[in-house]
């Protein structure tokens, strides 16, 4: 079986694992991440601000933070030692993790200290209690295959609407939701039209506006804060690996092959912009002024416009190795993340 996080990403880093540890993968869901001088030098493939802190997440668990804007990073206490893929905050202090094996991590000190909230056999659990209480026949035999399966099934992507709300999405359909700080969760798969069971990679919120991007062309939207959600047409049909709001009509979807499609009308019709690179796009970010950041598995780094007319994708870096992540620190910073740690490159913003 063949996980793709953002590309290659998420499938090194979980060969990586396995490579470096004899045991299983669910044992890894409750041995502790190892301390190790090289933390801030592993590969890490997530990235967010609390409040002034920089929290970046990675392989085999790791947490590592910075209280200087990128120059020197100390790792964090993480009691599970599987890959982290994204992090998120609410504020300087609340905080969520998500990972291989279904792992969902809170923290309440800005990334000091990691509680575990949930992993893959809880969730399995979770889908059969709801399947069960439904009785739905196909939705049992769905549901006892992920009970049969363990802990094995990672999250890609969470979007966090306060301290005790959050929604992350992640392979096979996964979707889960809180609104206690992860003390309980339900399952939002049955909400997807997502009949094959796809990858979800990416997940944005703007307002009570929804898109979720994923395998094959699949994209949905939903414009009543989740209740529904309804699947968005576009011109192609491979994986996307991010995805961006503007506002409830500006969208924008990347992926495979340095595809890079722009809607200013709530996906109803779509622009293609092209750059000079083709290579995948593993991860977009919004920089302010309308302008969101690409990064590429070649190592580029570009720019593009979601309120203007332009179909161009300009250029900031020129390609070196993959990078896995980005996080816009200021009009004139980007942490970028890759499988060297996290680098902070100076650049200007592009009007």
């Amino acid at each position: 079986m063949r996980l793709i996080h953002r590309l290659v990403a998420a499938a090194a880093a979980a060969a990586l694992t396995a490579a470096t540890s004899a045991s299983p993968v669910q044992d890894a869901v409750e041995r502790p991440a190892v301390m190790t001088q090289l933390a801030s030098r592993s590969v890490l493939l997530g990235a967010a601000k609390a409040g002034d802190r920089l929290v970046a997440v990675g392989e085999r668990g790791i947490v590592v933070l910075s209280d200087d804007v990128g120059r020197t990073w100390r790792q964090a206490q993480v009691p599970v030692a599987v890959t982290l893929t994204a992090v998120r905050f609410a504020d300087a202090h609340n905080g969520f993790a998500i990972g291989h094996a279904g792992v969902v991590l809170v923290t309440s000190d800005g990334g000091e200290t990691w509680h575990r909230r949930l992993d893959g056999n809880q969730a399995a659990r979770i889908v059969l209690k709801e399947a069960q209480a439904d009785g739905d026949a196909g939705a049992l035999r769905e549901a006892q295959r992920l009970v049969d399966d363990g802990a094995d099934k990672p999250f890609f992507d969470l979007h966090v609407f306060d301290a005790r709300r959050m929604l992350a999405v992640g392979a096979y359909n996964l979707a889960f939701y809180t609104d206690d700080g992860g003390t309980t969760w339900h399952s939002w798969g049955r909400r997807l039209p997502n009949p094959k069971a796809l990858h979800w990679y990416a997940l944005r919120v703007q307002g009570q506006t929804m898109l979720v991007a994923g395998e094959q062309g699949l994209v949905l939207r939903s414009d009543d804060a989740g209740a529904t959600f309804r699947r968005i047409t576009t011109p192609y049909h491979g994986s996307f690996f991010a995805a961006e709001l503007s506002g409830p009509q500006d969208m924008l979807l990347a992926g495979l092959r340095g595809n890079v499609w722009r809607s200013a009308n709530g996906g109803t019709s779509w622009t293609k912009l092209v750059g000079a690179s083709t290579a995948s796009i593993s991860a977009t970010a919004p920089r302010g002024d309308g302008q969101v950041l690409l990064a590429t598995m070649g190592g580029e780094l570009m720019t593009a416009s979601l309120n203007e007319s332009t179909d161009t994708l300009t250029a900031v870096r020129n390609g070196m190795s993959p990078l896995f992540a980005l996080l816009p620190l200021d009009a004139d910073q980007v942490l970028l993340l890759n499988g060297q740690g996290a680098t902070v490159l100076k650049t200007k913003a592009t009007k």
